[in-house]
């Protein structure tokens, strides 16, 4: 169950980014990341053991590349090749949901918009000068929405104005035929998915090549 979520979320992200579409490896996927300083790659592992563990970071050579996989961080620290590290800084949670109707109302003096492009939706809230004040985007595959990128602006913080966004999402994902929810989550977005129902299903680790 896991391993199928973790596969629909890779398709979802590489959408949502617009990377080019995941490769299949041994292991799992692996995912290249243009104009990005921090980040050339990253391979996805949707079943994480010691034995992929160690054929993925074995075969990496560059620099800034990453992987990412359900696993606890502490599990997987000891089978990582030198120049590997685990970035418990950036490790999230795999989250999970069974969509429905939310009917969203945003806090007084905002609004939002939404546009489309191909497979992916993007919603932004305006202030009342026009200003961007909070956004989010998700991939639509099929019966499968996958959330990414929900933030709100410092100035505009503590008015729910994430939960407006991801209401936002979910009713126009039901609209699109979209019946189960996806999404990778930090430590700080985890908090707000909860009090809207999502459920997680899994801790994802993340390292990084950095010898």
């Amino acid at each position: 169950m896991v391993a199928e979520l973790v596969e629909t979320w890779v398709a979802g992200w590489a959408a949502s980014r617009r990377t080019p579409p995941p490769v299949e490896m041994p292991w799992g996927f692996y995912i290249a990341v243009a104009d990005n300083r921090d980040e050339v790659g990253r391979h996805v592992l949707p079943e994480a053991d010691e034995l992929r563990v160690r054929s993925a970071a074995a075969s990496v050579t560059v620099p800034r590349t990453w992987m990412k996989m359900p696993i606890e961080p502490e599990t997987v620290e000891p089978w990582l090749s030198p120049g590997w590290v685990v970035a418990y800084e950036e490790t999230g949670h795999l989250m999970v949901t069974d969509l429905m109707v939310t009917d969203p109302a945003g806090p007084e003096g905002y609004t939002v918009t939404l546009e489309t492009s191909g497979a992916v939706v993007f919603a932004r809230v305006l202030d009342a000068a026009g200003e961007q004040a909070a956004q989010g985007q998700m991939a639509m595959l099929g019966d499968v929405s996958v959330m990414d990128r929900v933030r709100t602006e410092d100035a505009h913080r503590r008015r729910g104005l994430g939960r407006f966004v991801m209401r936002t999402l979910t009713d126009h994902a039901l609209n699109e035929g979209a019946g189960l929810g996806v999404l990778g989550a930090t430590d700080a977005g985890r908090a707000l998915y909860e009090t809207l129902g999502w459920k997680k299903h899994a801790t994802m680790a993340e390292c990084v090549y950095q010898p």
